[in-house]
């Protein structure tokens, strides 16, 4: 499928799983909608924390669509699952925020490390949550971000268990990619970044690790959910983890 007829799939809710595997060679991005208000701090806060929050486009103030990403996007609708927080907590999931929307919303599109998986395989690495079909396990982690305005909170980074013989070939393979996250920030020692049980991620699902693989850590866009829930600002809507929206942009493009 294009990224316009996966959408369209999405738009009509006959896609509501994680994305992971779908539209290679696209970029997918995070989600985090904001009102006016806070924008400018989130916007502030992405810019002092660019490896977890790595903006690859901002909407007008109550706009829905798109000026670079897709022009035939609705940010509304084009996420399989999204999720709305009040006070910085979650309310619930959904598979459209058309009811929710407000005229004073902003919407922050992210990078997401989805979009160089499949630059990964292509290398030879094995991406396990798709093998598995599964959703990528993600992890709260102790790593401070630098806090602006409201907002502050600590990391969030993802996992991929990638032999040893591979990992220099996935650390420059991700490191041509800052936009949706670069090489990773942690490898082989969950602990460190206070990570103590890899079969119990706080998003996602558990994956298999075979004896001969370590854990490689990457930063992630879940990162704003997790600000969220420490800052507590009065509204926000969020994708679903793992749920992404699959743009028009090639990943090559967002290549350095």
């Amino acid at each position: 499928m294009t990224p316009t007829e996966f959408r369209k799939k999405v738009r009509d809710n006959e896609y509501q799983k994680p994305t992971a595997g779908m539209c290679p060679g696209y970029a997918q991005t995070n989600l985090i909608v904001l009102p006016w208000e806070d924008a400018y701090d989130f916007l502030l806060f992405a810019q002092r924390n660019p490896k977890p929050i790595p903006i690859l486009e901002v909407t007008e103030v109550g706009s829905r669509e798109l000026q670079t990403l897709g022009h035939d996007i609705n940010v509304a609708t084009d996420f399989p699952k999204y999720r709305i927080y009040r006070n910085g907590k979650m309310v619930d999931e959904y598979l459209s925020v058309v009811d929710f929307w407000r005229e004073d919303l902003v919407s922050f599109l992210i990078g997401c490390s989805f979009s160089f998986e499949d630059l990964l395989v292509d290398a030879g690495i094995e991406i396990r949550h798709i093998t598995e079909k599964a959703n990528v396990p993600m992890f709260n982690t102790n790593i401070p971000l630098k806090q602006a305005g409201k907002f502050s909170g600590n990391m969030v980074v993802s996992m991929r268990p990638i032999k040893s013989s591979q990992i220099a070939t996935a650390v420059n393979v991700t490191n041509r990619l800052p936009g949706v996250h670069g090489a990773p920030i942690q490898i082989g020692n969950p602990a460190e970044i206070g990570i103590y049980d890899l079969a119990n991620p706080d998003y996602g699902d558990a994956v298999t690790i075979n004896e001969n693989e370590i854990p490689v850590f990457w930063a992630c866009g879940v990162t704003p959910q997790a600000a969220v829930m420490a800052s507590k600002p009065k509204f926000a809507i969020t994708h679903s983890p793992g749920h992404m929206l699959i743009t028009n942009i090639s990943n090559k493009d967002l290549s350095v």
